[in-house]
Parts: C-alpha cells; structure tokens; sequence
C-alpha cells in the first residue's frame, strides 16, 4: 500500500495571510503526496494570488481548484473529495490550527488499513489550545460521550481533520448541508458500516490569523442529528442487547456441552 497515493484538501476562504506558512509546513511531508488541492469558492479569494506567485517553488504537486457546488467549507470539501486523484484524502484546514507534526502517524494508521484516521484532541497525548469556551465544550462533550455511549472509535467526531480511504470516500452519499458536520456523518456512516477507524492523539491551536468561519449556533442542529443517529442506532439499546446475545451464546453453548 503506497502512501505517497494522498491527496491533500484544503479549503479556503481569503486566507493570503495563512497558506503559505500551511504549504511550507506540508512540504516538509511531500513525500506521502500525490497533489494538494486548494479549493476556493470565488476568483476574487485573496488565497489565489499567493498560491500562484509560489506554488512552483515547491515539490508538493499543489492545484487550485474552484468549488463545485456553492459557497462554502462543505461544499469545498466535496469538490476536493470529487476531483482527488488519490487513495486516500486527507483533509487540512489553511488556518494552521492543526499540528502537522502528526502526519507520519496518521499515514501509518492509514497503511495498516485503516478506513478513517481521525486527528483527536481528547484522547490521552491530544490537546485543544484556544478557541471559545462553548465551542470546546460542545465538541469534546459529543466526541467523548459517543465514545462510551456507542463504543465509536475516536473521542473526537467533530474534529475536522481526518485521513479518509477513498474507496470508503465513493460509497457514502454525502448528506450534510451546513458546514464541518460532514467529518462526522462522514465517520458516524463509516462507523455503522463496520469500517476500521483509528484515532491518534493531535493538538489544535486556535488561529492567531484571520477570522474563523464557524458557526456555532447555525451548525449545531446539523451536529446534533449525526449525534442522535447514531446513539439511536447503536447507543446503550444497541449495546446491552449485543451483551445479551453474547451472553446467551455462553450458556447455550454450556448447557449443549
């Protein structure tokens, strides 16, 4: 399995400021990747020009690529998993939130056949620096107790970056409609479908540039119905009832012997 078949994502909005220190820190990682996309939603985003004057200068196979389907971070992401080359997709915000130095770790996941390799902030070694009060809450409440509530493999579902087999890619019919909930009904459809997911620890600092585009209020409902899907689906019911039949299966077995 090469790893060097990895298309990188990363979808901006006028982020002039950010994306040449983000390719910097991602070329020092060339070497597992196929090409980098980064996807804009108009030719008026103040990250073109930048990409343009130095994308040469690096050996990352860097393209621009205009969003498909409408404004914003969703639909940014689904153009780059459209238009990727690669056999895995790995998705990078601009803002320098995430601590890149996780790469390798993340690859190797991903070598050893894992589905979904999800950055985490709350498992033991990761760590959220910054960012507001309610928004930290939020995401560490829904990733930890969908952890023990469904025995999901990451304490993180909201995190945004993540590694993706694009095989597993093609056969989910994207659904979500506002905005970063698309990682977790990504990993929760990954999930019901018996896929290998891994998570390693991970730091996120909130950005010292530029403004963030993320809406607690408005993307709260869209969070919370992959939330309640999948406690629904296999949540503490679902649990105890798989419990049972294990335990029913001993004692058939010992009473047939």
């Amino acid at each position: 399995m090469n790893s060097n078949k990895i298309t990188i994502v990363i979808p901006v909005y006028n982020e002039a400021e950010n994306i040449k220190n983000t390719l910097d820190a991602l070329e020092k990682y060339n070497g597992y990747f196929l090409q980098l996309l980064v996807v804009y939603d108009k030719p008026t985003d103040t990250t073109i020009p930048v990409v343009q004057a130095i994308q040469n200068k690096y050996q990352l196979v860097i393209k621009l690529v205009q969003n498909q389907y409408g404004k914003g971070a969703l639909n940014a992401i689904k153009t780059g998993f459209n238009v990727a080359c690669g056999d895995a997709v790995l998705v990078v915000m601009a803002d320098m939130a995430d601590d890149l130095n996780v790469l390798p770790t993340m690859i190797a996941a991903y070598n050893k056949g894992a589905d979904v390799v999800c950055g985490s902030r709350y498992m033991p070694g990761g760590k959220q620096i910054g960012g507001s009060f309610l928004k930290k809450l939020m995401t560490r409440v829904a990733g930890v107790s969908l952890y023990y509530l469904t025995e999901l493999p990451t304490r993180d579902i909201t995190n945004s970056f993540k590694l993706y087999r694009t095989s597993l890619l093609r056969s989910i019919t994207i659904e979500s409609t506002g905005g970063f909930e698309l990682g977790m009904e990504i990993t929760v459809k990954a999930f019901l479908q018996g896929a290998c997911i891994v998570e390693v620890p991970s730091v996120w600092t909130d950005r010292a540039v530029g403004q963030s585009r993320f809406k607690v209020w408005a993307w709260v409902p869209h969070y919370l119905y992959w939330y309640l899907l999948l406690v629904v689906k296999r949540g503490p019911l679902f649990l105890i009832t798989k419990r049972v039949r294990v335990w029913y299966g001993f004692l058939k077995k010992g009473t047939a012997s």
